[in-house]
């Protein structure tokens, strides 16, 4: 049992992963290329077209074809169903494209786009035999949601053709449909289509209706099913293979090959046409030929819009008096836009380009848009331009650095009229005051070197607005002298500024190279550098650092500290001089409990045990480092903690 189910899953998988609903129509059809006196055989060459839909793509549905498959396979077989020889391929020769775009004046464009690919085989050779044959290709599946088949997509096609047998013409010739056309048609307009056949034999050639055919699995069959092929796709009610579409009326062929009819509902339908050609000396009948064809039809009715800005303000420096205007019209394929302006002068456009009208002077305009002027489907609508040109908006920066003042300058000008509003935005982040002004030359502080984007809005007093931007690259210097140093005397020193390009340390005392990055101090008395850093921008900053001179190598700490907050002596810690490591520096209190640890001499203790204040008291306090010529040393001693 356990097996079967396997089976049937994995049945089900194979069917799940090779489904194609791609294919919307086709035919097959051949021709007679001479007769081998060798083998009594007459040779043929077969060609299938088919047709998909050129916007149809798979994404990520499982086992899904938006390709056409190359080689496919095609078989022959006696009319009485046996196959008459083993199955052949056929090979795209080329494909094409096939495009239709509604083209009406009243009506929105509706565009369809089809593929079709010619397959042809390799020359067959066929004795002639009585009942002759059949060239058959099947496939599943057709199109997605066509509209007069249930489950399109899981409905196959039957394409055949039929070689006459020795008792008639075995050297026949078969018709076909030499057109190739993507047909879109509007619901509620009348459809005429010439859709005739061409016979290479001269044949009398009939039309009819007829139903598109079932079959083929759900991959190309090597096995195709045999002969007679009368199983129909399954047709929604009312559909049917004579009436494909409905409509009022409904479709219809002559035998001219003419189609035509009124159809009355939007969708994407399979039409089957069959034509039959007979033998114009005998009447006999050769073999019946069908095509199925996709014909969609758009519901299109549109709602002629005439559209054009109500209130134009012509501004622009450059065009002067040439004027750009917008059509948005909601119109038809084929729709023709006349304008109509108060300086006397119409035009007539064809397209919805902007258009470009030439004032002769400046002042207030009014123009009328219609659409399609005359027919019963025109609209139209007014506006007014302000024809004032002439304005120019511009800024000027002076200042790269941000520790000066940056000076802005609006250069912007008017022609004709005067500017009455402007308003800056400094792109200071934060919102403050500081970032906006509506002075003409603002002068502003950064807060630090970064990119600002910098944004002017113009007024004038003909309404005209403008908006110009510029992006503002500031520089600045972040000098660092270091950090203030306690030294022994005697000891030397190797400053490091950073923060620029370009040192200068002020004074020289001491110092190796005072224009240099890092100079070598050598000295034994209190003394402050001041560091200035620039760049290349010409940027400058200013830092100091301050050094002490001790006797040592030693440790010095102090007996008591006052942790009260008032900023003075709020800490008690140890002060290096002359040492190059810290072992540790450890307080205890009265019974031995450890109190504070750290090797951090800058801040050292706050008077604080378990976020709690410690006691007034004494406290021991043990200390241990290594100083400058690698000399172990150890203090010890106590501090009182006053209050």
């Amino acid at each position: 049992m356990g097996k079967f189910v396997l089976h049937v899953v994995v049945c089900c998988l194979l069917f799940s992963t090779v489904s194609a609903y791609h294919i919307i129509g086709g035919e097959l059809y051949y021709r007679t290329i001479g007769f081998n006196p060798s083998s009594g055989a007459y040779r043929y060459v077969v060609t299938l077209k088919l047709y998909r839909n050129g916007d149809f793509v798979c994404g990520t549905r499982q086992g899904c074809i938006d390709y056409f498959e190359n080689p496919v396979p095609f078989n022959v077989f006696t009319v009485d169903g046996r196959p008459a020889l083993p199955t052949k391929m056929l090979t795209i020769k080329y494909t094409r494209p096939l495009r239709d775009t509604l083209k009406n004046p009243c009506l929105s464009p509706q565009t369809i786009y089809l593929e079709v690919a010619f397959y042809v085989s390799d020359t067959l050779e066929l004795p002639p035999i009585p009942g002759g044959y059949y060239i058959t290709y099947q496939r599943c599946c057709r199109g997605e949601a066509l509209t007069n088949i249930y489950n399109s997509e899981r409905e196959g096609s039957t394409f055949y053709a039929t070689i006459p047998g020795s008792e008639s013409r075995p050297w026949n010739n078969s018709a076909y449909f030499g057109t190739d056309e993507a047909i879109v048609i509007c619901s509620g307009l009348p459809l005429r289509y010439n859709y005739h056949a061409t016979d290479p034999d001269g044949d009398s050639l009939t039309y009819s209706l007829c139903s598109a055919l079932a079959g083929g699995s759900t991959r190309p069959n090597e096995a195709a099913t045999p002969p007679p092929y009368t199983t129909e796709v399954g047709y929604r009610p009312p559909y049917h293979g004579g009436a494909p579409m409905g409509g009022n009326p409904p479709m219809s062929i002559d035998n001219n090959g003419i189609i035509t009819g009124v159809p009355d509902r939007p969708g994407s339908f399979v039409v089957s046409v069959c034509v039959s050609e007979y033998d114009r000396k005998t009447g006999q009948l050769l073999g019946t030929h069908h095509k199925d064809i996709l014909i969609t039809v758009y519901n299109c009715q549109t709602k002629i819009i005439a559209s054009t800005p109500s209130l134009l303000n012509h501004c622009n420096d450059t065009l002067g008096f040439f004027v750009p205007i917008t059509n948005n019209s909601t119109a038809g394929f084929t729709s023709t836009y006349r304008w109509s302006f108060s300086d006397g002068k119409d035009t007539v456009t064809y397209v919805r380009d902007v258009f470009f009208h030439q004032f002769p002077d400046t002042g207030v305009y009014t123009v009328k848009l219609v659409v399609n002027p005359g027919l019963p489907c025109s609209d139209s609508t007014i506006g007014r331009i302000n024809n004032y040109p002439g304005l120019h908006a511009g800024f000027t920066v002076n200042g790269l650095c941000r520790e000066n003042p940056v000076y802005f300058n609006d250069t912007s000008t008017y022609r004709y009229g005067h500017i009455t509003s402007r308003k800056w935005d400094f792109g200071i982040p934060g919102g403050t005051n500081a970032n906006t002004s509506s002075q003409q030359r603002p002068v502003v502080r950064f807060p630090k070197g970064d990119v600002y984007t910098v944004t002017l809005n113009l007024q004038t007093d003909r309404s005209c607005t403008a908006v110009v931007t510029q992006n503002l690259r500031l520089y600045e210097v972040n000098p660092f002298a270091g950090n203030d140093t306690i030294l022994a005397r005697g000891e030397t020193l190797r400053l490091q500024g950073s923060g620029g390009d370009t040192y200068a340390w002020w004074p020289p005392t001491g110092l190796s190279d005072p224009n240099a990055r890092d100079p070598l101090l050598t000295w034994n008395q209190d003394i402050s550098f001041v560091l200035k850093v620039s760049n290349q921008q010409g940027c400058y900053g200013y830092d100091t650092i301050h050094i002490k001179y001790y006797t040592g190598p030693q440790f010095y700490v102090p007996n008591a500290f006052t942790p009260n907050g008032d900023g003075v002596n709020d800490y008690f810690r140890f002060i290096p001089v002359g040492m190059k490591e810290y072992h540790f520096f450890r307080i205890f209190n009265r019974w031995g409990e450890l109190m504070y640890s750290s090797l951090d001499f800058r801040h050292g203790w706050d008077g604080y045990y378990k976020g709690r204040p410690a006691a007034v008291d004494t406290y021991l306090w043990v200390l241990e480092g290594v100083d400058l010529y690698g000399k172990k040393i150890f203090k010890k001693g106590t501090v009182t903690l006053l209050r």
